[in-house]
């Protein structure tokens, strides 16, 4: 039996935590074959989630992604065997069972369109390299999450992608040396010297600076890893 619709509930005065999920093969639900499921999927997806949806009927989207399809209705409970949880019928009764039945559980759920019954919110994301973005007007509207996502993206293009994979590699360097990265004049490096080579499409320049700078942090004898920064952290003439 399905269980009764709340109430709607005002949103939380509490500020949300935001957070960044591992899902990759990772087992997920996703309820509801419509083109708002098939986008929830493929969110999923694209971070490496395993992905089994249900649904009586499945739209164009869903038939062209690499998910597990049931067609069936929703059982009552089996919202418990996923590590999380995406419900989008558009039937308050349906979507509400299965957000008790995940919170019960405590399994992470969202349900498209109806804020009350979502432990969780997928924000509208912009994407570069291992760089992500994230915007949530906690359940208010979220096209005006995609829009506030477009706007950020005119000024966070690209380069910030190969900017992370240039700073990964550096500091990835510098820990493998036993050495810790913080404390370091990343600031000067990336302000002064990475982001206007890569911005300027000089890739292979800025990376080599970067190894440059790594080296004098690595040999800095009896230098505080600060002082060995500031001292390397200079633009090529």
């Amino acid at each position: 039996m399905l269980a009764a619709v709340a109430p709607i509930a005002t949103r939380p005065a509490a500020p949300l935590f935001h957070l960044a999920l591992r899902l990759e093969g990772e087992r997920c639900l996703v309820v509801g074959g419509g083109p708002i499921g098939a986008r929830k999927a493929a969110s999923l997806l694209e971070c490496g989630a395993e992905v089994t949806l249900v649904a009586l009927a499945t739209s164009p989207q869903v038939e062209q992604l690499p998910v597990t399809i049931e067609r069936r209705r929703y059982r009552a409970g089996e919202a418990a065997s996923y590590r999380l949880v995406v419900t989008a019928t558009g039937l308050p009764a349906v979507d509400r069972q299965v957000y008790v039945d995940a919170q019960r559980a405590g399994v992470l759920v969202n349900a498209a369109d109806d804020p009350a019954s979502c432990s969780f919110l997928m924000p509208a994301v912009l994407r570069s390299g291992d760089v992500s973005v994230a915007v949530s007007t906690a359940g208010v509207s979220p096209w005006l999450a995609g829009w506030v996502r477009r706007r950020i993206g005119e000024v966070v293009g690209p380069d910030v992608g190969m900017l992370a994979e240039i700073v990964g590699e550096a500091r990835a360097t510098i820990r493998s040396a036993g050495r810790s990265s913080e404390g370091l004049n990343w600031g000067d490096l990336v302000d002064d010297i990475l982001w206007p080579l890569i911005s300027a499409g000089d890739v292979a320049l800025a990376r080599s600076v970067a190894v440059r700078w790594v080296d004098a942090v690595l040999a800095a004898d009896g230098r505080g890893p600060a002082d060995a920064a500031q001292g390397t952290a200079q633009r090529p003439g």
